[in-house]
């Protein structure tokens, strides 16, 4: 390696290119840039660099296929990160498996890139070569695994995930209530090579120490009262597959010393048993405790937890990662949309809201909110006065919202065009005068063949009453005749 370690940068946008250049040869690098992924693996064939920089989209390709391109005809151990704007649990997966070393997510700052670039050769310099493989990037918005998210800090759990996939160890997820510790266990299972296997989830919260070991060790006929016959613990049903233990902070001690015994010999004994069996499951414990705090307090084994905390992921709370409201928001209002009904989408003041609160229930407590603003709202349109109290706050709590203030918002909450709005308005008052065309055209000042006319216009034949039913009973059929 030379004094100056040669960077070679892939990247379309001539503006990142130029950013890049500049700031990492501030940083003491040299490097070459190239605009697309065939001229980077062109480069790269004909020079020796010392670590490549791509941004995952490319015009002729991904940086995923520039990953490939050059473990396979340059360099299986040159250090490659991927700069990316999106984050996605199987990106990750796929960069691991191309072998991708890092990556970044935007926005950055560069000591950031030149630290992470450090980090890699140096590890390659001293022949250490700890891979942390990983990368990502969506291709579509939402992973099927559930997990959605672009922000950094989602970025660096779908790494974690992905390096777990790729071993057989145990794993401690610790986060808040809330915010998807089962999804990232599900995760990590379904890319790993157990996926083919059962997926078992407990929560060991509020049950004894009788009812738990039963459940997860089994017990024969007999071992108690209510035994009326042997069972097979979740242990054993999980077999070859992983067994998810939720809420590990509320277990006592006499079931950690259990549990901790069944992790160290792989072997389960049922309740009422004298044999052992022995198992082949992979465990991943989680909490919302901090379990070394518990652990220096002495209210959980300590070997316990560092049995258990092989690979440690540590979840994020909502309120730390803003800009993945929006896109949670979207996800969740598609899953609750339903076939007949109109399409849902957030008006302005209600996205204000959920960007403002703090989300103390977490993703649980968004989807939970937006799924019961879904069942109240019969336009599509998600206002304000359709979120919970807390969510919405005092703008709603102290809008006297009547119907007649409920409908006039509806109306304008999303800031239509006025072409939008005067269909909207139009509607509202032919339902208002159940579709009667006289009693429209006196609400809106106009005649009855304008009325007819903007009928046509909006497609509303079928809210307005047939010709014949437009006589009202008034006699007053061509009143405002032109």
């Amino acid at each position: 390696m030379t004094d100056k370690p040669h960077i070679l940068v892939a990247d379309d946008e001539r503006s990142i290119r130029l950013t890049l250049e500049a700031g990492l040869s501030v940083k003491g690098f040299r490097v070459t840039c190239v605009r697309t992924g065939r001229e980077a693996l062109e480069a790269a064939r004909g020079s020796n660099f010392d670590a490549v920089v791509s941004d995952i989209y490319m015009p002729d390709g991904d940086g995923l296929e520039v990953v490939r391109g050059l473990r396979q005809s340059v360099s299986r151990d040159i250090p490659i990160i991927l700069i990316t704007a999106q984050g996605s649990v199987e990106l990750a997966v796929r960069a691991v498996e191309e072998g991708a070393s890092d990556f970044i997510a935007k926005p950055f700052e560069i000591a950031e890139l030149a630290a992470l670039l450090h980090r890699h050769l140096r590890a390659r310099l001293d022949a250490a070569n700890e891979e942390f493989k990983d990368s990502q990037v969506a291709l579509e918005d939402f992973s099927r695994s559930g997990l959605v998210g672009r922000s950094p800090s989602m970025v660096a759990v779908y790494k974690r995930i992905a390096y777990a996939a790729r071993t057989d160890a145990t794993v401690l997820i610790l986060g808040e209530s809330g915010t998807g510790k089962e999804l990232v266990a599900r995760s990590i299972h379904d890319f790993s090579a157990r996926a083919q296997k059962p997926f078992i989830a407990v929560n060991c919260s509020g049950l004894t120490d009788t009812l738990l070991e039963s459940e997860l060790f089994g017990h024969i006929k007999g071992a108690f009262t209510g035994a009326t016959s042997d069972k097979v613990g979740l242990f054993e049903a999980a077999g070859g597959g992983t067994l998810f233990l939720d809420e590990l902070a509320s277990t006592s001690a006499a079931f950690q010393v259990s549990l901790l015994r069944v992790l160290q010999s792989q072997e389960i004994r049922r309740v009422g048993a004298t044999d052992a069996r022995r198992v082949n499951v992979r465990v991943i414990g989680a909490s919302n405790a901090p379990l070394y705090d518990l652990v220096k307090s002495g209210s959980f084994r300590s070997d316990l937890f560092y049995r258990l905390s092989v690979l440690n992921i540590d979840l994020p709370p909502l309120r730390n990662r803003a800009g993945d409201i929006e896109l949670l928001a979207r996800h969740f209002l598609r899953r609750a949309e339903s076939d007949a009904g109109p399409s849902l989408r957030l008006s302005k003041e209600a996205e204000s809201a959920l960007l403002a609160h703090t989300f103390p229930g977490n993703v649980r407590e968004l989807e939970n909110a937006l799924t019961s603003a879904a069942a109240l709202c019969s336009s599509g349109l998600i206002t304000l006065d359709c979120l919970p109290q807390q969510i919405a706050g005092k703008s709603s709590a102290t809008t006297a919202f009547t119907p007649e203030v409920e409908a006039a918002y509806t109306l304008i909450a999303d800031r239509p065009t006025m072409e939008e709005l005067q269909s909207r308005y139009f509607q509202f008052v032919l339902r208002e005068v159940e579709g009667n065309r006289h009693r429209a055209a006196k609400a809106l000042g106009l005649n009855r063949r304008t009325v007819q006319r903007l009928i046509a216009r909006h497609g509303l034949d079928a809210l307005a009453e047939t010709e014949a039913d437009a006589k009202d009973e008034s006699g007053l059929d061509d009143l405002n005749a032109e």
